[in-house]
């Protein structure tokens, strides 16, 4: 297949008619040049834009891994991963990062993925245990450079990148613009593809600021999401403590809340962020972990109830909101003890909480857990036929789906929950028994 056809072939597996001209200028630059520097604004379709020239520069039949993608956290991985696999390649891909069986990355490995996505930590940990050769990487993409630095994986990027000696292109990616590039990246001065000039003057982004009665703010958050009647919300923290209770103290009060930060493990992680992908909660409490690169849909709402300190960070917020044209908002809770930090000076709309509020109807959908995933030979077809044959479901009736390693989510409606599992209680899937029940959050 030629490279056009194979392009051709990635849009058409994504549903997407053309590049973007961000993303276009990004892949002639990645062909052209031998390191290039991408600055675009979070969300604005980074990954595209270097996932497409790499499927133009892998050698087919080549027995070795030919591309490494650094990136700071298991969930940009994991998307990023979702995306090459949405294209269609015909290219092998696997992801390394912490949290993950160290023994099933490894025999992963076995056969080389011409395409490896990883944590720095996890895969410089595969390294100094040889697990896959580095003589075949000729491409190199730290994404979210700067947020793995902020992270602290410097020593492990330099140790890296010092390791691999073919290497004929290096990308940088980042969603801000910093000062001097570290130069153990050895990319001296790059082709820069700036796309972030005006990232800060969201015109299609209104900031309101919401005035707290109390220091406490979780009755103020409450009333203020009661108010949205129902529509789904990012809600950030900026520790992990206030956030867990504020998430407790919703759920109490009626509303289907979820939280997300660093500190929890892995699959509880993985389990947080399909509730709130499949809508079976709308509220989602998080850190600013969830700022960046992951795979959740675009909010029309979000609130900040404890301030970041750079205006960075703000915008990164804000920026899973106003994507693409889209409207969106971003309520600020500031209780009047609070000092304004400098990025909001200027802010002065005011969005009033007057009198109450009901409290929305829970969600349409629930989630299901299945005991059994892709290492099980099952994939959404099975799980789609089988709740549909066995367990009576109509096709409204099901919602998203997402299959892993060796479990799986579906999203049901809730008012068919109850008779779907009494009518699949001893049927088998693919020849095999799974256990199905209503999935925890955590």
């Amino acid at each position: 297949m030629s490279q056009p056809e194979l392009v051709q072939k990635a849009l058409d597996n994504l549903g997407i008619l053309a590049l973007h001209p961000m993303q276009e200028e990004a892949r002639a630059a990645i062909l052209e040049d031998k390191s290039i520097l991408l600055l675009a604004p979070t969300g604005s379709g980074k990954t595209l834009a270097f996932l497409m020239p790499i499927l133009q520069m892998l050698e087919p039949g080549k027995n070795k891994v030919q591309c490494l993608i650094l990136s700071p956290t298991r969930e940009l991985s994991l998307q990023i991963e979702s995306v090459w696999k949405k294209m269609g390649t015909g290219y092998k891909v696997n992801s390394c990062y912490g949290g993950h069986s160290m023994a099933t990355e490894m025999q992963n490995l076995t056969e080389a993925p011409a395409l490896l996505i990883g944590t720095p930590g996890r895969i410089a940990d595969h390294i100094t245990r040889d697990t896959f050769a580095l003589d075949g990487i000729h491409i190199l993409i730290l994404d979210e450079f700067d947020k793995a630095l902020e992270m602290g994986f410097q020593e492990q990027m330099e140790f890296i990148i010092n390791r691999l000696t073919k290497l004929k292109k290096t990308v940088l990616v980042s969603a801000t613009k910093r000062g001097e590039i570290p130069g153990f990246t050895r990319v001296g001065t790059p082709t820069e593809v700036n796309f972030i000039d005006d990232e800060e003057t969201q015109l299609d982004l209104a900031v309101k600021i919401v005035n707290a009665d109390n220091v406490d703010k979780t009755n103020t958050l409450f009333r203020l999401l009661c108010s949205l009647k129902g529509e789904p919300a990012l809600i950030f923290f900026n520790q992990r403590e206030p956030a867990e209770e504020a998430s407790a103290y919703l759920n109490g009060m009626g509303l289907f809340t979820g939280f997300y930060h660093g500190g929890m493990e892995q699959e509880d992680r993985e389990r947080a962020l399909i509730h709130f992908r499949n809508g079976s909660i709308p509220f989602l409490l998080t850190t600013d972990l969830a700022a960046r690169g992951l795979d959740i849909p675009e909010m029309k709402n979000v609130v900040h109830v404890q301030l970041p300190q750079k205006k960075t960070e703000f915008i990164h917020r804000n920026g899973r909101t106003a994507r693409a044209k889209a409207s969106g908002t971003a309520f600020v809770i500031l209780h009047k003890t609070e000092n304004r930090p400098p990025y909001l000076e200027d802010v002065r709309e005011e969005y009033k909480l007057t009198g109450t509020y009901p409290v929305p109807a829970e969600p349409d959908f629930a989630t299901l857990y299945i005991s059994g995933g892709k290492k099980n030979k099952i994939n959404k077809v099975d799980i789609v036929g089988f709740l549909s044959q066995k367990g009576k479901l109509e096709k409204e009736d099901i919602g998203l789906l997402e299959v892993k390693d060796f479990f799986s989510f579906a999203a049901v409606k809730k008012s068919k929950v109850k008779d779907l599992l009494r009518a699949i209680k001893d049927e088998k899937m693919k020849g095999k028994k799974y256990k199905i029940e209503v999935a925890s959050k955590k």
